[in-house]
C-alpha cells in the first residue's frame, strides 16, 4: 500500500505542477477527496432511493457502509500511524489515500445503480440491467 501512496504522490507532482507550494498541494488533495466523498454520498443516496422498497437490503447496506467507514478509518491509521514521520507532505498523502479508498468504494456501490446482465445467477440484491 505504501508503494501505491508513493506512486500517487509522485504522480501528483505532475498533476499539481511544480510551481505549487506544499500548502497548495495539501489543499488540492483535500479538495479532491471532498469531491470524491460527495460523489460517494450521492451514489449511496441514489441506491437508498432506488431500492427503498427492499427493506432487508437497505438495512444490510447501511450496516455494510458503516463497517466500510470503520475499515477505511482503521486502514488510514495503519497506513499513517505517526503523522510526525510524514512532515509537511502528510496532509497531501492522507487525502490522496482517502480519495483513492473513497473512489474504490464508490465504484463498488455503483453496481447497484448500473445493474448487471440478466441471467447472472449470483446477482444477489443487484437489479438486472433494463
Amino acid at each position: 500500500m505504501r508503494r501505491i501512496i508513493t506512486l500517487l504522490f509522485f504522480s501528483s507532482i505532475c498533476v499539481f505542477g511544480f510551481a505549487q507550494t506544499q500548502v497548495e498541494m495539501n489543499d488540492e488533495a483535500q479538495e479532491n477527496y471532498i469531491k470524491a466523498d460527495k460523489e460517494l454520498n450521492q451514489v449511496y443516496q441514489q441506491i437508498l432511493k432506488e431500492y427503498k422498497d427492499d427493506k432487508v437490503f437497505i438495512n444490510k447496506l447501511k450496516i455494510a457502509q458503516r463497517s466500510w467507514i470503520k475499515f477505511r478509518d482503521a486502514d488510514m491509521e495503519a497506513m499513517y500511524p505517526d503523522e510526525a514521520e510524514q512532515g509537511s507532505v502528510f496532509p497531501a498523502c492522507w487525502f490522496m489515500a482517502l480519495e483513492s479508498l473513497t473512489k474504490e468504494r464508490t465504484e463498488k456501490l455503483r453496481i447497484w445503480l448500473d445493474g448487471i446482465e440478466e441471467g447472472d445467477v449470483c446477482a444477489g440484491s443487484v437489479k438486472f440491467k433494463e
